[in-house]
């Protein structure tokens, strides 16, 4: 058996770098707790100079802003789900699941909205579905729904979360361990102590261990609970992952940028500011040892010189200009250079240009899309299977991602119709896409209700 502390050699290689990529997405006063880490010191730089730039220290966070773009842009339409089969009880579950998929009040658009933000930042995240502990005895579906023994929900983990997993030959988990912490209240009140909770999931059970620092030897890993989780059944890890490739980790793709960027930028912001202290200049073959002040007065030679250094700027100014392109190059390789702004490279394109610098944009989001909808089908598609509730489910939209005319598309679905083609299948589904993409917002079980009705009135018509 292995140490339930373990830790996976990946995740011991790679967990700085995600503690980075989490600063940098942040930003603010987080990043600025840890400015030792990313503010470079110059060459011999005084201790005390470097600390007074590191509590001057800010932050363009450029990376942070692109992120949460892609997810509001990605998930501005809800994605479409449909439920088909005769079992009611079975829809029922899903219109309530996908209202509160995480037993926290979570819509199921809003959970992997912050999935899909963790994957940009980290690379990856991960789904556990799980169900309930019901320590009294089930007999029969009925009890088991009584009990709330099969109101399957998500938790959302990161891979800053998961210490420790192993693969078999193609792809799938033979088990995980995920590692939590938590700061928890002493049962006196009186302070509080940090709770550490492992959880370890194989193909057919989980086990629960617990290690609390309250006091000298207590914070060693316990056993505190064991026993078969809900895919069992299915011989099934229940962890999903959600992955993109390599090209499309855009904190990866874009993190050394910004740290270019927040050194050379607080660099610039430190010589203006040094700047604007101008520093005197005695021209003297006397000894000097009068101060200087705004209090004060110099009294020099006739032939003495007094003056004031002042820097000519031709630096400033190939810094400044450096900056921006680095903001740019942070843009280009997030595949928005459309929204970079500024006159070095968007403004001055011509509306074509812009138009296909904006499909290229548009393509990266079909393809986040997909990685989105294929990880809800897995996850859904395996509660349906654990539940035994005899549903297709299929997740589709996540691809329209401009506020277009809806007449437009009326239109062309209306001259598709008038080809001819007698296919009860091609109009239900049309009718469908078109009443869900203009009620997107409405609840689960109100497009189900539609749904069912669209099927029924079309059989009626070929009937």
């Amino acid at each position: 058996m292995i140490p339930i502390e373990v830790e996976h050699p990946e995740y011991a290689a790679r967990k700085a770098t995600w503690l980075s990529y989490r600063h940098l997405y942040a930003g603010g006063e987080e990043l600025k707790a840890n400015a030792a880490r990313y503010l470079t010191p110059r060459h011999r730089e005084p201790a005390d100079v470097y600390q007074e730039r590191l509590s001057r220290l800010f932050y363009e966070n450029y990376i942070g802003s692109i992120i949460d773009w892609y997810a509001a842009t990605l998930f501005r339409r809800e994605p479409v789900l449909a439920f088909e089969g005769s079992n009611r009880a079975a829809r029922q579950f899903f219109n309530e699941f996908t209202e509160d998929c995480d037993l926290r009040g979570s819509s199921l658009t809003q959970f992997f909205r912050q999935q899909f933000v963790d994957a940009l930042v980290y690379g990856a995240s991960y789904i556990v579905a799980d169900f309930p502990r019901v320590r009294t005895g089930v007999s029969n579906r009925a009890q088991e729904d009584a009990a709330g023994a099969s109101r399957a929900f998500l938790a959302g983990y990161n891979p800053t979360d998961i210490i420790n997993w192993s693969r078999d030959e193609y792809g799938n988990f033979e088990f995980v361990t995920i590692r939590s912490k938590a700061l928890r209240a002493n049962p006196q009140q009186t302070g509080w102590y940090e709770e550490t909770r492992w959880i370890r999931y194989d193909r057919q059970e989980y086990a629960v261990y617990r290690a609390a620092d309250e006091g000298e030897g207590s914070n060693v890993p316990a056993l505190v609970d064991r026993g078969a989780h809900g895919f069992a059944g299915a011989r099934a890890v229940p962890v999903f992952e959600l992955r993109t490739s390599d090209g499309l980790w855009l904190m990866n793709k874009a993190a050394l940028l910004q740290l270019e960027h927040l050194n050379k930028s607080n660099a610039l912001a430190w010589a203006l500011t040094m700047g604007l202290f101008a520093m005197p200049v005695i021209y003297s073959d006397r000894e000097w040892n009068q101060m200087v002040g705004e209090s004060y007065y110099i009294q020099l030679a006739p032939a003495d010189r007094f003056g004031w250094t002042e820097p000519e700027g031709h630096v400033y100014q190939i810094a400044a200009e450096n900056l921006m392109r680095l903001k740019d190059e942070i843009y280009r390789v997030c595949y928005l250079l459309a929204q970079a702004g500024g006159p070095f490279s968007y403004s001055a394109q011509s509306g074509l240009s812009k138009q296909r610098d904006f499909a290229i944009t548009q393509e990266v989001l079909r393809g986040y899309g997909d990685v989105v909808k294929d990880t809800a089908k897995r996850v859904l598609r395996a509660i349906c299977a654990a539940r035994q509730d005899g549903l297709e489910i299929d997740v589709s939209g996540l691809d329209e991602f401009d506020v277009g005319d809806l007449g437009a598309e009326l239109e062309d679905a209306q001259r598709l119709l008038q080809l001819g083609a007698e296919s009860p299948t091609l109009k239900r589904q049309m009718f469908k896409k078109l009443a869900f993409k203009y009620l997107c917002d409405v609840r689960q079980d109100v497009k189900d209700a539609i749904s069912k009705e669209i099927d029924d009135a079309v059989r009626d018509q070929a009937e």
